[in-house]
């Protein structure tokens, strides 16, 4: 199998923020950035409309003025299993490079104040009906607190 992603150990995988992938098209790199909120395998998943709100979230944060990177931004998106997020940069980057903005991001969505997650109408969204704002939070304060906020390299490298 030559999927480089099913090569990864997930039994061992901690939660962090990893480089998933670098692809090199024409003159210019895509990297793709693995932001691991749960433990594959030990940890439940992330709740679908949790998730759903959380990329939401993400996304006006990334691909708006706040974050400084919005031109670089290629994706930002859940990952099939429900563990995490896959964030798609423009640029040959390493973790470190993402880092703080990353911080920012979730810390943005920690302290989101509005009562209704953005884009959540039927003409905004495919799926408008299914969000946690609540959840959303929770699950980033928890990944914040529990690993941006102190992260060590055992969750900057893939094991």
């Amino acid at each position: 199998m030559d999927v480089a992603s099913f090569a990864i150990d997930h039994d061992k995988l901690l939660p962090g923020l990893y480089v998933s992938r670098k692809d090199y098209i024409n003159d210019g790199c895509v990297t793709t950035f693995d932001i691991r909120l749960k433990r594959p395998n030990i940890e439940p998943p992330l709740d679908v409309p949790a998730i759903h709100s959380m990329e939401h979230l993400l996304a006006v944060y990334l691909r708006g003025p706040l974050s400084g990177i919005a031109d670089d931004v290629v994706y930002i998106g859940p990952m099939g299993c429900r563990t995490g997020m896959y964030l798609l940069m423009k640029g040959e980057l390493v973790s470190e490079d993402v880092l703080e903005v990353v911080k920012n991001a979730f810390k943005y969505i920690i302290d989101f104040s509005e009562e209704e997650v953005p884009a959540t109408t039927s003409a905004q969204c495919g799926n408008y009906r299914e969000h946690n704002l609540f959840l959303a939070k929770w699950e980033a304060k928890k990944y914040y607190e529990e690993v941006l906020r102190n992260i060590k390299k055992e969750n900057m490298v893939y094991p």
